[in-house]
């Protein structure tokens, strides 16, 4: 008898650089773990870190900057992406990289201003009166129609509905029975209507009716508990961007131009400062009368020395805003000149932005450190490597650098499948090395053989 092994057919996730941060890796007292929630060392630069997210949601943090410095390949961007890990989906989190203000189309300080308001959120609480439950009677009222003619126009709507504790009958508006209409609200439904706005939501078929059919496409749901008549609170969660973007789009009229406006695919157009300050009363006004929330998210700029003297200006003036996100910049430069002048200065960023950023500094890995990253990727990867691989590994990482250690894993893996085996050998990465130069070879003949190439 022949059994096969069923492939499971469950979607499998992609595997990015970062897949495997999965947090900072720290304890209840903000101590890092040795090699916890995917990251291995940078002790110090964890618990750094880990304060910033306590200061975060203390809300003690907000117009602050923090800059991640160090080496390629020490893990900035990780720990970076660690912290929003840690803060959860509930905190806006806006990654971008220097270089993406340079667009042909939109002014430098208007990208930087639109990732900033992308970072802050705000938690808008709303209570709303709906009726919810299933529809036992639903019968619109004919009246004759009000233009003449043999046709008659629909009155009023009546509508029965039940809930576990009890039923209630309802006269509508006829606008409300073109929802119901639009929604195909039958008898046996359940169905919930905003008082406020009159809008109808279909929820599904009431659980009771599961039995009439042997094979239906439809979603069955309880009947509702409680009264016909509720109270309930719904928290939005909104970013001053998606604000900005929804006043600042015209509403089409029905002239010639709104109709062309739209047909035609709109350039990105910039949102005004006086459209933001309108927002910003909105907004503030919400706050005093506690229906919204602020919540100052991150704002994560990789490759910072790509921005040149304006935006850091522009940094400066933004980070003394009242609605001001926490800003995390990360660079691997050491001394060198500031884009757009001929100064040099600490990290390509002038002094007067350096004064207002707390520095954390992240270290070159060591040979074992290196051999543990190596260890959790090939894992994340489900890649089998033996031992002495990985050690032998490890020293290809210190001798070019991790990157390109962790880069000659995938190739590896199909040399040794197409030798037969399912475990990477040291011969698989001798033969991969090879074929593959790292950066420090490439350079090295270069060097040797200038005179062949053009220069």
């Amino acid at each position: 008898m022949r059994i096969d092994e069923v492939q499971s057919t469950s979607k499998k996730q992609r595997i990015a650089t970062h897949t495997h941060i999965k947090g900072l890796g720290l304890d209840a007292n903000g101590t890092a773990i040795g090699m916890s929630a995917g990251f291995v060392g940078q002790a110090a630069a964890r618990e750094a870190s880990g304060l910033v997210v306590d200061m975060i949601r203390q809300k003690k943090m907000a117009g602050r900057a923090l800059l991640l410095a160090g080496p390629p390949a020490t893990g900035k961007t990780a720990l970076a992406l660690g912290i929003s890990q840690e803060l959860g989906s509930k905190v806006p989190f806006c990654p971008m990289v220097g270089s993406e203000v340079y667009s042909s189309e939109v002014k430098k300080t208007e990208v930087l201003m639109e990732n900033f308001r992308r970072a802050i959120g705000l938690r808008i609480k709303e209570n709303k009166e709906v009726y919810e439950g299933e529809v036992t009677e639903l019968s619109p009222e004919e009246a004759e129609s009000t233009t003449g003619g043999y046709g008659k126009s629909i009155s009023h709507v009546v509508i029965g509905l039940k809930t576990v504790k009890g039923t209630k009958q309802l006269k509508l508006d006829p606008t409300i029975y073109d929802a119901l209409i639009k929604e195909k609200v039958a008898v046996g439904d359940v169905i919930y209507i905003e008082a406020n706005s009159g809008a109808v939501k279909r929820v599904g078929r009431c659980d009771a009716f599961a039995t009439e059919y042997d094979l239906e496409a439809e979603e069955y749901v309880p009947i509702p508990k409680g009264e016909v008549h509720k109270k309930k609170e719904i928290v939005q969660d909104v970013t001053l961007h998606d604000l900005d973007a929804a006043n600042a789009q015209p509403q089409g009229g029905q002239d010639i131009l709104s109709l062309m406006g739209q047909m035609m695919k709109p350039r990105k157009t910039e949102i005004t400062e006086k459209l933001r300050q309108e927002i910003n009363k909105v907004v503030n006004r919400y706050i005093d009368e506690g229906i919204a929330e602020l919540v100052p998210g991150v704002l994560f700029i990789d490759e910072v020395h790509m921005l040149d003297i304006e935006c850091f200006s522009y940094l400066n003036r933004a980070l003394e805003s009242s609605l001001s996100p926490i800003v995390i910049l990360a660079t691997n430069r050491g001394i060198c000149t500031v884009r757009g002048t001929d100064m040099t200065s600490p990290h390509g960023i002038p002094v007067d932005l350096l004064d207002r950023l707390v520095i954390v500094r992240t270290e070159t890995y060591g040979p074992i450190e290196m051999i543990q990253i190596l260890a959790i990727r090939a894992q994340v990867e489900e890649i089998d490597i033996d031992e002495d691989s990985l050690a032998f590994l490890g020293e290809v990482g210190q001798q070019t650098s991790l990157r390109h250690a962790i880069q000659l894993l995938s190739p590896a893996s199909v040399v040794a499948k197409a030798n037969g085996r399912e475990k990477i050998s040291k011969a698989d990465l001798e033969e991969v090395g090879a074929l593959y130069l790292d950066a420090k070879s490439s350079a090295r003949l270069l060097q040797e053989q200038q005179e062949r190439y053009i220069t």
